[in-house]
């Protein structure tokens, strides 16, 4: 492996701080939030590929394939949950959806 273990998992550590710094800040608009979740995910593969090429193993490689269909289905679903918000209530604020009711 050409880059260490410890940088690649120094990058995901602050990859992942960066996107939960982004969830923690920007937790009334739910389009930052799902863009923070989705970096978190994304180190968490930088980390789990990086492990695994350490190691000479291509699980990592594998489950960041798993973790990828999981994000793209998660992504799509999240979007139209999205567009759905925004048509019944004009806004994407977090605080706007604390109620049942229609």
């Amino acid at each position: 492996m050409i880059v260490p273990l410890t940088h690649v998992l120094i990058l995901a550590a602050i990859l992942f701080a960066l996107g939960l710094v982004c969830v923690m800040v920007w937790r009334s608009n739910v389009i930052m939030l799902l863009i923070g979740i989705e970096i978190m995910l994304n180190a968490a593969m930088l980390a789990f590929v990086g492990g695994a090429a350490s190691w000479g193993e291509a699980s990592g490689q594998v489950f960041a394939l798993m973790i990828m269909a999981m994000t793209s289905a998660e992504v799509s679903l999240a979007l139209a949950l999205v567009v759905y918000l925004h048509r019944r209530k004009k806004t994407v604020n977090v605080d706007e959806f604390n109620e049942m009711k229609g």
